[in-house]
């Protein structure tokens, strides 16, 4: 099987770089955003066939229960707030008749020792949380237990296009609270999202 592993930051898989070379394991890091990722993917794709695509990065969590560092799939991402305000209220891409917002991973049969792992919903954004307010809003509409990053739909939007299988994970690295870095952990979670990442590619080869 042929796999591209996709992150947007190189320090989100550093540490598994070494790991990838050695297993000759194609990877991509695509820079923070929808925009970027978008872009990178598709032209990565035009260039290269791949049987499948795993996305990793951390995120963060709207349930504040949830132990920081635990790794989930992501199943389903939603692009946040794409739509258009409408006086004190707020209409959403399909409301409008414009097109999606929300974008799904592809069913696949993992490996029996990863089959457990907890399955959760996203939501992509191009600014983070970090105000009570906002948070107060989000936690309105969505569910608790919901992961944030920047670029999940993005990657299931471009693997759909393309037709390429595709899987993501995120490591819990933050809760969506009012910005407070001190109490983030992500070496934690870039430490366990690489176990998990090279844990799956061995099982998979």
């Amino acid at each position: 099987m042929k796999i591209l592993v996709v992150a947007a930051t190189t320090a989100e898989i550093s540490p598994s770089l070494p790991f990838l070379e050695q297993h000759q394991i194609d990877y991509l890091i695509t820079g923070v955003g929808m925009v970027s990722c978008s872009y990178s993917l598709t032209k990565k794709l035009q260039s290269a066939s791949f049987d499948l695509l795993i996305q990793v990065g951390i995120g963060g969590a709207l349930d504040t229960s949830v132990p920081l560092g635990t790794v989930y799939q992501i199943e389903e991402d939603e692009i946040f707030e794409f739509g258009a305000e409408d006086r004190e209220g707020f209409i959403d891409i399909e409301a409008l008749g414009f097109g999606e917002k929300k974008f799904a991973g592809t069913p696949a049969t993992l490996p029996p020792r990863f089959s457990t792992i907890d399955k959760v919903r996203g939501i992509t954004v191009n600014k983070a949380h970090g105000r009570a307010e906002s948070i107060t809003r989000l936690r309105r509409v969505y569910p608790r237990m919901l992961v944030e990053s920047m670029e999940g739909a993005a990657f299931f939007f471009v693997a759909r296009c393309e037709q390429v299988a595709a899987l993501q994970f995120r490591a819990i690295s933050n809760y969506i609270e009012p910005r407070n870095r001190e109490a983030w952990k992500i070496e934690l979670a870039v430490k366990n999202l690489n176990t998990f990442l090279q844990e799956l590619l061995l099982s998979l080869r």
